[in-house]
């Protein structure tokens, strides 16, 4: 795909943002090799039925293994979520940088204007930025932050909220519909990133993250043009 002109970019671009959240998996790093692993290993452990992982990309791992393995008990499925947070934490073999972020968090994160928004625990989101080599915003909601994950507006909402600021004024990018979806429930103006899927009903769509170019105005408003 290729990245739009400046004119080209959507009228929902053409404002100053409070701040911006970004997802993390398959926004600001790519983890597929070790999402894939790790699940299969524990596919493999509990007889966990064959399923699509399309169908979950951006999903919580609770509410997954709740939907999968509807089935077993409530123990079952702890035991379960305990064991692929465990497989993920131990395998961060082949985490990468995806275009564009390290250039996105170096203007926004020293600025305390933008947010990590991802359906991983803290202790693997820490794991897997740093893997990457990507610096850790000082603002960050994962799993362990709220009650309702992704599709939920709930992530988004406290992501802002660490910022200060109102949703409605911030940036969400996203890869996965249940992120999107997420964002529009909080109000903000989305992007879509096709670093996933290729279909997403976001605000602005646009192939990765360097397709956009993050700048700070003199009043201190994010502001996005095309790279």
């Amino acid at each position: 795909m290729t990245s739009p002109t400046r004119a080209a970019l959507p009228a929902a671009l053409d404002r100053p943002f409070a701040g911006v959240l970004f997802d993390m998996d398959g926004t600001l790093i790519s983890s597929v090799a070790s999402v894939e692993r790790s699940w299969a290993t524990l596919a493999r452990e509990h007889g966990v039925p064959a399923f699509s992982f399309d169908d979950f990309h951006g999903v919580p791992a609770r509410r997954i293994l709740d939907t999968v393995l509807a089935d077993r008990s409530a123990r079952d499925r702890d035991l379960a979520y305990e064991r692929i947070l465990e497989l993920e934490l131990v395998d961060l073999e082949g985490i990468a940088v995806l275009p564009g972020a390290l250039e996105a968090l170096a203007v926004l994160a020293p600025r305390g204007l933008c947010a990590v928004v991802t359906s991983s625990t803290r202790d693997l989101a820490v794991a897997r930025l740093g893997a990457a080599g990507l610096p850790v915003p000082a603002a960050i909601v994962t799993a362990d932050d709220v009650v309702r994950g992704k599709p939920d507006a709930e992530p988004f909402v406290a992501g802002a909220a660490r910022l200060g600021v109102d949703p409605a004024h911030c940036l969400v990018v996203e890869d996965a519909a249940a992120g999107v979806a997420a964002g529009r429930a909080a109000g903000a103006t989305t992007v879509g990133l096709l670093t996933t899927t290729a279909d997403l009903a976001a605000d602005v769509v646009v192939a990765d993250l360097a397709a956009l170019q993050f700048s700070v105005d003199a009043d201190g408003g994010v502001r996005v043009g095309a790279a």
